[in-house]
Parts: structure tokens; C-alpha cells; sequence
């Protein structure tokens, strides 16, 4: 375990009186978390990451925000603080931006639920951080060199706020690959952990987490209440969730009653664990498990003739560049169509994306001009987006969409 003491950065860092063009400027003013760096037009020439920046509108000369700098990154300043008012940057100041995200998430906390994400990155006011907790574990994922400096106050807070006994720190790619900190992938910061994967409870709902291997910080959060509802509504059916990951649509739907429920998934290790996930709560249906390509095996399915009363699509983000949008939109295409032809009469349909490049606009008017053309009657039961404890702060912060499609026949 390493002492908190030991993230205390030794670099000095300063803070930075930077300028910025018009359209810059009117991004800061309307919130935006995101500064480029084609919209700086004044900067000190030993700027480095980490470093505290005072943006000064071009009006008055006055300040209209701060942010840290982020020098290996073309979003070059990243917000922490979008207001003229005059506010000190310290211990207090971070307390303050925790305890407030934490109260956003009260009401997801009085349900029978051990699991949330406490930090929503930009749209808590904490750019390139994610902070989940896990029954009595924190798990905080970084994506930037921008917090280093500041590590050791941020955890304390984090720690106050949550209760968690653990701590667990996670580093993007770029991060576990740099020379400026000595931390590492999966290191317990704080506290002890007996066991690399944590139980805990989503809507009363038993679930398991591999803090230290899993995905992002060991589990996706985001979809806990389509999640909830998809099994409320399998009660007696027959469900098929592709690309299940760990299972999460799979063992509510199970916990909920459903008589059949396969789950589909490229990893066979991520179905071992949606198996014992669902082992984990008492369920009287049969769980069957596919391993491969979805497409192909979408495809094989329905030359088999096999159908399903809830088909639920949760794809992984496909397009992670602008360059792939439109490669994106048409794989949703496809699999609405796939999906529209393994659900069964009267079934449900259920759609997401969590690309966040792909407008909410464009994949549900995707989705409808594809079941139109199949001229197969359905209704649209609903739309959804995140669960609660991942608010939306700015445009970019909504890339989670799931639409339902409820089939007329």
C-alpha cells in the first residue's frame, strides 16, 4: 500500500495569466470544461502540465475562469472553474466540487444500490477524472498528467466524502505510460484489498467487480437503469443481450424472473464472469452464454430461425474518431436490423450507443428509418440516457443513448 504522502508532486508549478480568441472566450463563459489550443492567443512561454491557469476576458481585463494545462494534450486547458467570481484553488476549494457531486447522487443512494460513480469527469468539474465506488471501495481512473500536483488532496476528499475503506488507482494508456510520477496501474493507494474483485448491490441485485483488471475501473455504471428496467420487463421471457460484457442486462433480467436469457459477448472470459455474476443472486431460468463476433453470430441465429421476446444491443463505441461516424451509423444500422428480426412477435427491442460522436438525433432517427423499412409495426416505448449519477454538464458529456422499440405484430 502507498502512503498518501507519496503523491505529493515535487515539481513547483505556477499559475499561468492566459488570453484566449473570441470564440475561445465565449466557450469558457458558456460553461464548456474544454479549452484547444488554437484558441489561446496569450500564454506563458514555461507553461507546463499541471500548472493552474487564469484565463482574463478581453472586455475588462477581469477573470472569467480557470483551468489546469495540459501540455501533451490539443485540448490544452481543462476547465476546473467557469465564473468571474474570486474563488482560492485549494483543499477547501476541491472539498467543496466533491461533496456537491456527491449530493447530486443522494437520491440513487437511499435505493438498494452499493455502487455509483461519485466523479463524472468534465461534468463534475474534475476534467479527465472518474472517480466509482464500489460497496467500500473507490476506485479513481485518471486520464491526465493535469492532476498529479493535486492527487493527494483530491483522494483525501474523495475518502471524507465516500467512507470507502480502499482506494484503488487506475491510469489510462497514456498515464501508465509516462515518466512523470511513479505510479502504476491497479496500485492500493489506501486501505487494503483482500480481493481483487469487489461485491456489490445494483438495485438490489447481486454484481461483482474486478477493481484492478476490469474495464475502466471494473464495471459500466452508466446503464444501471435501463438495466433495471430491461429486467423488470423479462419477467417470463426470453432474452437475448449482446455484447453483454459482464452480464449486467443478462442477471437482472435473470434476477427479474425471466425464463431464458443467452448472453453474447467477443470474450469468453467477460461471459465466465456475467455467469458467475448471475450465480451471485437466486434465479430459476436458464442462462446460456455465446462467445464470438456479434454480426456473425446475429446472423447465425436468424438462419437458425431463433427469436426472443427482449433483444437488448449494447455495443461498445464505434466510432472513437470523427473519421468513423459514418462507418458507425451504418453498424447501427445493421444491428437494428438484426435485431429487429430476432425479436420475437409482440417482443421488444432495446438499442444503445455510447459513441459519443454519434448525436442522439442521428442514432435514434437510424434506428427508426431502419425498423421502417423492415415494415414491421412498432411503437417507441422510450429514450434514455445516463443513470443519475452521471449528469450531463456540457453537449459532449451526452454519448450515452438507448432507445426502446416495442414490435406491433
Amino acid at each position: 500500500m502507498l502512503d498518501l504522502n507519496h503523491l505529493v508532486s515535487n515539481s513547483k508549478h505556477n499559475r499561468l495569466a492566459v488570453k484566449l480568441t473570441t470564440k475561445g472566450e465565449n466557450y469558457v463563459q458558456q460553461g464548456h470544461p474544454w479549452v484547444f489550443s488554437d484558441s489561446i492567443t496569450k500564454i506563458n512561454t514555461d507553461a507546463k502540465t499541471g500548472d493552474l491557469v487564469i484565463i482574463f476576458g478581453k472586455r475588462n481585463n477581469g477573470m472569467i475562469g480557470i483551468g489546469l494545462y495540459d501540455a501533451k494534450s490539443p485540448i490544452r486547458i481543462k476547465m476546473i472553474y467557469n465564473d468571474s467570481k474570486s474563488v482560492t484553488i485549494d483543499d477547501t476549494f476541491f472539498l467543496r466540487k466533491i461533496q456537491h457531486a456527491y449530493k447530486k447522487r443522494l437520491t440513487l443512494l437511499k435505493t438498494n444500490t452499493t455502487s455509483y460513480r461519485l466523479i463524472f469527469g468534465e461534468n463534475d468539474g474534475f476534467p479527465s477524472l472518474i472517480a466509482d465506488v464500489y460497496d467500500s471501495v473507490l476506485v479513481v481512473k485518471l486520464y491526465s498528467e493535469i492532476w498529479l500536483p493535486y492527487l493527494k488532496t483530491i483522494l483525501e476528499s474523495l475518502i471524507e466524502t465516500s467512507s470507502c475503506d480502499t482506494v484503488v488507482l487506475r491510469l489510462s494508456r497514456g498515464l501508465q505510460n509516462s515518466e512523470a510520477h511513479q505510479l502504476k496501474d491497479g496500485d492500493v493507494i489506501y486501505g487494503t484489498l483482500d480481493n481483487e474483485v469487489i461485491e456489490f448491490i445494483e438495485h438490489g441485485i447481486n454484481f461483482s467487480a474486478n477493481v484492478i483488471k476490469g474495464h475502466k475501473t471494473g464495471y459500466f455504471l452508466d446503464h444501471r437503469e435501463n438495466r433495471r428496467q430491461v429486467g423488470l420487463l423479462s419477467k417470463g421471457k426470453t432474452v437475448l443481450d449482446v455484447f453483454s460484457y459482464a452480464g449486467g442486462f443478462s442477471v437482472h433480467a435473470l434476477a427479474n424472473g425471466a425464463k431464458e436469457v443467452t448472453s453474447l459477448d467477443i470474450s469468453a472470459q467477460a461471459l465466465e464472469i456475467a455467469k458467475q455474476n448471475g450465480k451471485l443472486n437466486v434465479y430459476s431460468g436458464k442462462h446460456y452464454t455465446l462467445a464470438g463476433d456479434a454480426f456473425k453470430i446475429l446472423e447465425q441465429l436468424i438462419s437458425e430461425g431463433k427469436t426472443y421476446d427482449v433483444v437488448v444491443i449494447d455495443p461498445p463505441s464505434f466510432a472513437k474518431q470523427q473519421s468513423e461516424i459514418q462507418l458507425a451509423k451504418k453498424k447501427y444500422a445493421q444491428l437494428a436490423r438484426l435485431g429487429k428480426q430476432l425479436t420475437a412477435r409482440e417482443g421488444l427491442l432495446v438499442l444503445a450507443s455510447c459513441s459519443s460522436r454519434v448525436t442522439a438525433t442521428a442514432f435514434y432517427d437510424g434506428n427508426e428509418q431502419t425498423l421502417k423499412s423492415t415494415r414491421r409495426p412498432f411503437s417507441i416505448v422510450q429514450k434514455t440516457q445516463h443513470d443519475s449519477d452521471h449528469p450531463i454538464g456540457f453537449s459532449e458529456g451526452a454519448y450515452l443513448k438507448c432507445g426502446y422499440y416495442r414490435f406491433l405484430d
